[in-house]
């Protein structure tokens, strides 16, 4: 019989889900735990997550390419120096954290039907490098139309142009 003591349950159920993946040694048992009975859903993130009707795919956005859909004259309007209705600053935070930032900071501007905003990163690697793909993710591209540097020299800085709510009252 093998020593248990001092584990948790979770400990043993984990242990003995590893254990069955291998082979055990002549005159060796494998341990026998009790499964635990199912855990409720764990309650989603208290972030309100709207998003518009479901689209078929929506491909991902790239940093300064106009948007499908986005005639010339809104983009060159964005482009050239739409004011942000609100500014993230992530100087200074950990990626978990600018993460998690980034997602309450979309999620809201959307829900409160703001236009253009903009994230500042800095000019640190892994922020600039990982905002791209954070706002790319399933639960924020639908609410997402572009993304833009608001100067080519100015890579520090990203302005979002937020989709408008349609069906939405103003």
């Amino acid at each position: 019989m093998a020593k248990t003591k001092g584990l948790s349950k979770a400990d043993l159920q984990l242990w003995t889900t590893y254990t069955h993946s291998l082979q055990p040694l002549p005159g060796r048992e494998r341990l026998a735990v009790e499964p635990e009975p199912a855990m409720p859903a764990a309650p989603q993130a208290d972030l309100p997550i709207a998003t518009p009707k479901p689209r078929a795919y929506l491909s991902p956005v790239g940093v300064n390419l106009p948007p499908p859909g986005l005639d010339r004259a809104s983009w060159k309007k964005f482009r050239a120096g739409a004011r942000p209705a609100r500014t993230l600053d992530l100087h200074g935070m950990t990626a978990t954290r600018a993460h998690q930032a980034v997602l309450q900071f979309v999620v809201l501007a959307h829900s409160e039907q703001m236009r253009v905003v903009e994230i500042i990163t800095g000019k640190g690697d892994v922020l600039l490098r990982e905002l791209p793909h954070w706002l790319n993710a399933p639960q924020l591209r639908p609410l997402i139309l572009a993304l833009a540097h608001p100067h080519e020299a100015n890579t520090g800085s990203l302005r979002i142009l937020i989709r408008r709510q349609r069906g939405a009252s103003p």
